[in-house]
């Protein structure tokens, strides 16, 4: 990786900046409500940030209810993909799941995205079914992905 890099918690001040990570990463990005809601409004929601030089450039966010973690988001700006960084940011989401006593987490990533399917495969994730036309940009199906946190 070789980049210094800081993970902390969100914060309502750092919406803005999760934004411009947002709409560079997905075509049905969350809005400002969204993320509003899950940091003032959801007990069970975590969001954390990575840093570079102090630029937010990824975060990722779960659900951790008893002791699962639900992953909702994770994304990298694209001028920071291919560096390691969202392997180092799973790590680090896997890492605070099992601190808040999560014992599994699950996830759903598109059908078409390999690359992500294979970082999740290599932190230990199974496949472990499909929700059918689960993103309503283009009804792609969802392959949902399990892996024991240890």
């Amino acid at each position: 990786m070789g980049m210094k890099i800081r993970f902390r918690s969100m914060t309502l001040n750092d919406i803005d900046a999760v934004l411009q990570v947002e709409h560079a990463s997905f075509t049905s990005p969350w809005n400002r409500e969204a993320f509003y809601n899950e940091l003032v409004y959801n007990r069970y929601a975590k969001y954390i940030v990575m840093e570079h030089n102090g630029r937010i450039i990824g975060y990722a966010g779960m659900w951790v209810v008893i002791d699962e973690a639900h992953i909702t988001n994770v994304a990298v700006l694209p001028e920071y993909r291919g560096k390691k960084l969202g392997e180092a940011l799973m790590r680090k989401l896997m890492e605070t799941a099992k601190q808040l006593g999560a014992v599994t987490m699950t996830l759903e990533v598109r059908v078409s995205n390999h690359v992500a399917q294979s970082l999740y495969r290599k932190l230990g994730f199974l496949n472990g079914g499909i929700r059918r036309h689960y993103y309503p940009d283009n009804l792609e199906d969802a392959l949902v992905m399990w892996v024991k946190l240890s």
